[in-house]
């Protein structure tokens, strides 16, 4: 196991250097520079060539694309992530305090996802074919159906501006009111997000279950006479995880880039929603370093998956 850990890691930093790179690259390919965002039309139609290009001199973007990106790379070693183009602000203070928020959502719709999805998909295999597994294949069907941002919408009109339940969006900042004061706030996007993805982890369950309990093990244990919800929960249950767990946890780091439409409707300020608006902007600094993170993020799951697959069932051999 430690050697295998060591290795893994050894792996995952050229691994990430190679990304970053052609994520720089594929950034270079867009139209326009960090000039042609810094200045308006009007005013870069009165300057010369010359002063405009002493200005891209002066930002070091006449330089080779290899020299550029060796010292951007540097510049991250050392945790310098450079500074937004719009506002000027480092950008590691952007990303860290937007991460926050991006984290809570996050985290409580992959918990709630989690635990029903896996409960559901569970429950829905061991009473295959009957009335209540019918239900839950439907109810499945239509989460994975229906877009998040329809799901946004109608949670929206109904609780938010019918009912008045809750409020529409936004996030009350943590410095200003107590966890329950801003706990309605994060009531909605929670459970649009989770609600979206637990019909895909308890899809994806069922399956898993209804292919362990064919299994020759799972007869065996029943030829010994165990009981049936030991037989079901410990043998069955337990190595039917390991391929629940691999999509979780690639979900996780998904979500810290991905949680966009939510993100986008409930006015949640998060990375997501920071990443569209760099985007429209054309800040390029910003938006390499969020998909660097981003990038940074699966690589670590997909580590924690391997390691964790590993414990949940023995058959897997980390060689």
């Amino acid at each position: 196991m430690l050697s295998y850990t060591i290795r893994r890691l050894m792996i995952l930093v050229p691994m990430l250097i190679i990304i970053s790179f052609f994520i720089y690259g594929g950034l270079e390919l867009m139209p326009g520079d960090a000039v042609s965002y810094m200045i308006n039309p009007e005013a870069a139609a009165e300057l010369s060539p010359e002063k405009l290009d002493a200005l891209r001199d002066s930002l070091g973007l006449n330089d080779p694309f290899i020299v550029r990106y060796a010292i951007w790379f540097k510049g991250v070693l050392k945790g310098d992530f450079g500074y937004s183009l719009s506002s000027g602000v480092p950008i590691r203070d952007i990303v860290f305090d937007r991460l926050p928020a991006t984290l809570e959502l996050s985290f409580i719709a992959l918990l709630l996802s989690s635990l029903f999805g896996s409960l559901l998909g569970f429950l829905s295999a061991i009473r295959k074919g009957s009335i209540a597994d019918h239900s839950l294949t439907v109810i499945g069907m239509i989460g994975v159906s229906i877009p998040q941002f329809f799901f946004g919408l109608v949670a929206i009109l109904i609780f938010a501006l019918k009912l008045h339940w809750l409020p529409v969006g936004g996030r009350l900042m943590p410095e200003y009111v107590t966890y329950w004061d801003r706990f309605p706030h994060l009531v909605m996007p929670a459970l649009v997000l989770a609600a979206t993805m637990t019909a895909g982890v308890m899809r994806y369950s069922r399956s898993s279950m209804l292919d362990s309990l064919n299994k020759d093990y799972i007869k065996t244990a029943r030829s010994k006479g165990l009981p049936e919800w030991r037989v079901n929960l410990v043998h069955g249950f337990r190595v039917a995880l390991t391929p629940v767990v691999v999509l979780v946890g690639f979900r996780l780091p998904t979500l810290i880039g991905g949680a966009v439409v939510i993100e986008q409707i409930f006015q949640w300020p998060g990375i997501g929603n920071e990443f569209i608006t760099a985007v429209r902007g054309q800040n390029f600094p910003l938006v390499m370093m969020i998909a660097l993170f981003s990038v940074t993020a699966v690589l670590i799951a997909s580590f924690l998956v391997d390691l964790l697959t590993a414990v949940l069932d023995p058959r897997v051999k980390l060689s």
